[in-house]
């Protein structure tokens, strides 16, 4: 997957916002103003990559399958997956790691924010 492929995935997902708060080379997308990807856009050894919320048995296996999945960067737990977009990833699958990683993100909201966000769904 390309980056503008990546990019435009993630704005397609509902109420989802893209920012710089960590400077003007780190590109975040949000949701209910909660980060669920982040990556640099100055990417590493040619290549881009995007850390992503993941629930952390589902993390360690996915490191384990893909070489194109690493621990998150900049975080201290299993939580958080980084992906290589040009990769053996199949673009499917990053996809749905984009999802999961906003589900991950909505389902630590507090109740009340859940309910908004899926209100919206409807």
């Amino acid at each position: 997957m390309n980056i503008e492929d990546f990019r435009d995935y993630c704005l397609s997902i509902r109420g989802a916002t893209e920012s710089f708060p960590f400077g003007e080379d780190v590109l975040v997308f949000k949701v209910m103003n909660k980060m669920f990807a982040y990556g640099s856009l100055a990417p590493k050894n040619g290549e881009f990559r995007f850390s992503m919320k993941c629930d952390p048995e589902r993390s360690v296996e996915l490191r384990e399958r893909y070489s194109g999945v690493i621990r998150g960067e900049h975080t201290a737990s299993n939580l958080w997956n980084a992906v290589y977009l040009a990769s053996d990833v199949p673009d499917n699958l990053i996809k749905e790691l984009v999802q999961h990683s906003v589900d991950e993100v909505i389902k630590k909201l507090p109740k009340i924010k859940q309910a908004e966000y899926n209100k919206d769904a409807k």
